[in-house]
């Protein structure tokens, strides 16, 4: 937002909404950024995933952590879903070269888990925001007209088919993070919406405070699957850990959680 703020001062732009989407955990754990004009709280994780993709034309993911990995599995999931295939839900995720292994990371564990034709859902480009910024030109332009030519409105995107199961609460508990089914016995869209809840805890149990008082009083929550999906996460995990991606300070990290293969 900062950027973006610096741009439209740059092309004396005035008038630019910056709106923010968060939800009361978040919140609680860290304020949003001060570029903020508008912010809407939404009641949970899921309300704030799914304002993301109604209200964007155009989704961008930067390099992030957990957090980041379960709004693109949750973008996935939507997009797999075959109801989906003619409604243009355009994703680039971009990172400076010096990020570029979080991306790589991301874009490997996909492959794994959810195939190639997961992979072609979205656009990486590494170290060329201009380029970044054309081809979001380029995908705002095709969902305009898109939305002309089936009387959607431009601001919301209406069209969107959301499975049920990215709309309901996900209530992050041990036994719930235990429970959730990650093999391939279930179509490509609901094994992304369900590595997305098993990110989510992860996310839970790292910075959001009642899964962090969980994880004191009960220990570390279990993941279980099929071995090669386990392995992948487990590695994507691992490489987080490594680049720094899951710690809040200085101090060595203790996983809030425990593969099982």
């Amino acid at each position: 937002m900062k950027g973006a703020i610096h741009g439209h001062a740059m092309q004396n732009h005035i008038g630019g909404r910056f709106i923010g989407l968060s939800e009361p955990s978040i919140i609680a754990a860290e304020p949003p950024n001060p570029f903020v004009s508008e912010l809407v709280v939404l009641h949970d994780i899921e309300k704030r995933l799914e304002a993301f993709v109604r209200f964007g034309s155009s989704m961008i993911i930067f390099p992030g952590g957990p957090g980041t990995a379960e709004e693109l599995l949750y973008i996935l999931s939507i997009k797999l879903k075959t109801e989906n295939r003619h409604e243009p839900l355009p994703l680039i995720l971009t990172a400076p070269k010096e990020s570029a292994s979080y991306m790589e990371s991301l874009n490997k564990f996909v492959g794994s888990v959810l195939g190639e034709h997961a992979q072609r859902l979205y656009t990486i480009i590494i170290g060329d925001p201009k380029e970044v910024a054309r081809k979001t030109k380029e995908n705002i332009q095709l969902v305009t007209d898109h939305r002309k030519i089936n009387n959607i409105a431009y601001y919301f995107n209406w069209g969107l088919n959301i499975p049920e199961e990215l709309q309901e609460p996900f209530e992050v508990t041990h036994e719930n993070m235990a429970k959730i089914n990650l093999t391939r016995d279930q179509s490509d869209s609901s094994l992304a919406s369900n590595l997305r809840r098993a990110f989510s805890g992860i996310v839970s149990g790292n910075v959001k405070k009642e899964g962090m008082k969980r994880i004191a009083e009960k220990g570390p929550f279990i993941i279980k699957g099929e071995p090669e999906i386990m392995n992948a996460m487990d590695e994507l995990l691992k490489e987080f850990i490594a680049q720094k991606r899951l710690l809040l300070s200085e101090k060595e990290y203790v996983p809030c959680y425990k593969i099982e293969k």
